[in-house]
C-alpha cells in the first residue's frame, strides 16, 4: 500500500527533577545538601532511510514519545539523560505543523534533524545553598519537553515528471527508458501510484524519472486520483507531458494537454511555470494524422517543443532522452523546502493577571505555577522562596490594590491558599 501523507503526535521527554538531599556519612557532621541535578529528556528525531518508500508505518502507529531524563540524586550524582527517539522516514519527507500547516522540516538530506527538544533537568537542592541558606529542602522540577501534532508529507525526489492524462503511455515510456517496472495495462488508472525510475542516458548521464498517476480534469479538486499525487510533481525540475495522439479514445489532444495544463496551474502557479517538454504518444496506431500536426502546431506557438514518439516501439525515445539530459544541465537542483514554523514566542518576564473570583482572587501565571510545584511549602526555606517569587514580581502589591482581604482565597492553577495580611 502506497501511504504518502499521515498525522502523527510527537512528545519529547521531560527533563528529570532535580534531587533533595544531604551528605550523610560516618565522622562527617553537617555534610551540607548534595541533591544532583535531574537528566535531559529525549528529543524527537526524524532521519532519512532510503530503503523506506512509503509512509505506512504512520497509519498504524500515530503516537511517539520520547524518554523522560531521571531524576538526580545524592552525593551530587546528575541523573541520567534520556536517549533520543530517533523517527526513520523516506527521503523527501516533509514535516508540517499540523494546526497552522507551516513546514518544520524538509527531510531530503542525510543529515538528522530534531522536531521535538526535550525537557532540561531540574536543579538539585546543592545549587540553591548560599551563605545565608545553607540547608535548602527544595529542588526544582524538570521542565517538560516539546510537543507537537505534525502531519508528514512525502513528496518524491525526481528529476523528471510525467504527466498526462490516464492511459496515454506514461508507464509504458517509463518502462523503455529505465529499469522500473510499472503496471501497464490498457484500462484507465492502471497506475495508483507513482513509481521512480533511473535513467541512462545516451553517451553517459543519468537522471530520475516519476511516473505520476494519471489526471484529469477537476483533480486539482481532488477528483480522481490526481489531487493526492500532484504534490508528488512539487520538485521535479521539469516536466514530460505525455499527449495520446492516436485518437482511438476520441479525445481531442489539444483539449486533453489544455485541461492537463489548467489542473498544473489550479494546483500550484510555480508548478505550472515549470518547464516543459510535450511528447506526442502513440503514433504508431494513429489512424488520423491530422491530430498529431494540430497539437504539434498548438504546442509550439505557445513556446513548447515537440516530441513524436512510440513507447511501445521505441520510436523517437533517444532523441527525447538526449533533450531532457540537455535541458536538466541547466535547470537548478530539486527543491528544498526552508522550514518557515514559527514558534510562539516566550514568555517575557514575570508577567502576570489578577482575576476577581467569588470567594477570592485568581492568578494566571504559568512561570508562578512552575515554581509552586518545586517548593515545599511544609519546608520555611522553601516557602519563602515562594512568598520572595510573590513579593518581587509584584504579585502582593496588585493584590493589595484590588482590596485583598485577610482569609481571602488564592487560586494559582490547581492550588489554593489563603492571604494572610
Amino acid at each position: 500500500m502506497f501511504v504518502d501523507k499521515a498525522k502523527i503526535r510527537l512528545i519529547a521527554g521531560n527533563g528529570g527533577d532535580g534531587a533533595v538531599s544531604f551528605h550523610r556519612e560516618k565522622f562527617v557532621a553537617a555534610g551540607g545538601p548534595d541533591g544532583g541535578d535531574g537528566g535531559r529528556g529525549g528529543d524527537i528525531v526524524f532521519k532519512v532511510d532510503d530503503h523506506l518508500s512509503t509512509l505506512l508505518d504512520f497509519r498504524y502507529k500515530r503516537k511517539y514519545v520520547a524518554q523522560n531524563g531521571e531524576a538526580g540524586g545524592g552525593n551530587n550524582c546528575t541523573g541520567k539523560s534520556a536517549p533520543n527517539t530517533v523517527i526513520r522516514v523516506p527521503r523527501g519527507t516533509v514535516v508540517r505543523e499540523a494546526q497552522s500547516g507551516a513546514i518544520l522540516a524538509d527531510l531530503s538530506g542525510d543529515e538528522e534533524v530534531v522536531i521535538c527538544k526535550g525537557g532540561k533537568g531540574g536543579f538539585g537542592n546543592a545549587r540553591f545553598a548560599t551563605p545565608t541558606r545553607q540547608i535548602p529542602r527544595f529542588a526544582k522540577t524538570g521542565t517538560k519537553g516539546e510537543s507537537y501534532d505534525v502531519i508528514l508529507e512525502l513528496k518524491l525526489l525526481a528529476d523528471v515528471g510525467l504527466v498526462g492524462f490516464p492511459n496515454v503511455g506514461k508507464s509504458t515510456l517509463l518502462s523503455v527508458i529505465s529499469a522500473a517496472k510499472p503496471k501497464i495495462a490498457n484500462y484507465h488508472f492502471t497506475t495508483l501510484s507513482p513509481v521512480l525510475g533511473v535513467v541512462a542516458v545516451p553517451g553517459g548521464g543519468s537522471f530520475v524519472c516519476a511516473d505520476i498517476p494519471g489526471l484529469i480534469e477537476g483533480a486539482s479538486k481532488g477528483i480522481g486520483l490526481g489531487f493526492d499525487f500532484l504534490r508528488h510533481v512539487d520538485r521535479c525540475r521539469m516536466l514530460v507531458h505525455v499527449v495520446d495522439i492516436s485518437g482511438i479514445e476520441g479525445r481531442d489532444p489539444v483539449e486533453d494537454f489544455d485541461t492537463i495544463n489548467a489542473e498544473l496551474a489550479a494546483f500550484s502557479d510555480k508548478l505550472a511555470a515549470r518547464p516543459q517538454l510535450v511528447v506526442g504518444n502513440k503514433g504508431d496506431i494513429a489512424q488520423d494524422t491530422s491530430l498529431e500536426d494540430k497539437l504539434r502546431d498548438y504546442v509550439e506557438q505557445k513556446g513548447f517543443q515537440y516530441f513524436s514518439i512510440s513507447a511501445a516501439t521505441r520510436k523517437g525515445i533517444d532523441p527525447l532522452l538526449l533533450k531532457i539530459s540537455e535541458m536538466l544541465t541547466t535547470l537548478p537542483p530539486i527543491e528544498v523546502y526552508e522550514p518557515d514554523y514559527v514558534k510562539p514566542a516566550p514568555e517575557l518576564g514575570r508577567t502576570f493577571t489578577v482575576t476577581q473570583v467569588e470567594d477570592g482572587f485568581e492568578i494566571q501565571a504559568p512561570w508562578l505555577a512552575r515554581i509552586l510545584e518545586q517548593s515545599n511549602v511544609e519546608d520555611y526555606e522553601s516557602l519563602q522562596y515562594f512568598q520572595r517569587a510573590l513579593v518581587d514580581s509584584g504579585i502582593i502589591d496588585k493584590l493589595v490594590e484590588m482590596g485583598a482581604k485577610d482569609g481571602d482565597t488564592v487560586y494559582i492553577d490547581e492550588f489554593q491558599f489563603d492571604y494572610i495580611v
